[in-house]
């Protein structure tokens, strides 16, 4: 009889939804839920694209004057701090989305829809990005010489364009999967909660 009892609370504690004053609370917390594990994928985003080009250059000590003077290291600082622009750019979209007090359902869709679009628009650019720097390592060596690229223009042109057709492959199926994981999980799942206010 107790047995039977504590199945039937069970099972109505199961069945109840959780209220739109929990629900915003998950949205809004600082630590946990989708948000702030978004602002944490977007923070340390920024993060590694700002240290990348630094690390570049601690990798070139002996001549800091290499990687400086070189038209590859300076397109590759662009394009981290335009990630870095995109990344923060992002994070104030959801750290929005946390502070929002008495928001509506129709604007949190709206921020949600925004970040989605958003990421979209990144594996497009880096996309394009990838194009880029597969043209600029074609041509460069006719303005600029480094060592490393004139091996790389030594191998015959069959292995190196095979090897860009393969990097860009392996970036069509692999970009979507690592953003996926890194922020769209966490924006399905705010969908998901948003959906039950």
């Amino acid at each position: 009889m107790e047995l039977d009892d504590l199945k039937q609370r069970w099972k109505e504690k199961t069945n109840q939804k959780p209220t739109n004053k929990s629900i915003m609370e998950m949205i809004q917390h600082k630590s946990y839920g989708p948000v702030a594990a978004l602002k944490r994928s977007y923070r340390k985003q920024v993060m590694v694209m700002l240290l990348i080009p630094f690390l570049f250059l601690l990798t070139n000590m002996d001549d800091i004057s290499r990687p400086l003077t070189s038209v590859l290291y300076w397109c590759y600082v662009v394009f981290c701090i335009g990630m870095a622009a995109f990344s923060i750019n992002n994070y104030m979209i959801a750290d929005r989305m946390q502070r929002m007090d008495g928001v509506l359902k129709e604007n949190l869709e709206q921020q949600i829809t925004l970040l989605q679009t958003r990421m979209k628009w990144k594996i497009v650019g880096l996309r394009v990005v990838m194009l880029f720097f597969i043209v600029l390592v074609e041509v460069l060596p006719y303005f600029q010489h480094y060592r490393m690229l004139d091996k790389w223009h030594s191998l015959p042109v069959f292995t190196r364009y095979g090897a860009y057709a393969g990097l860009l492959i392996l970036q069509y199926f692999i970009n979507p999967l690592v953003l996926q994981h890194k922020f769209g999980r966490h924006l399905t799942s705010l969908k998901e909660l948003v959906a039950e206010l």
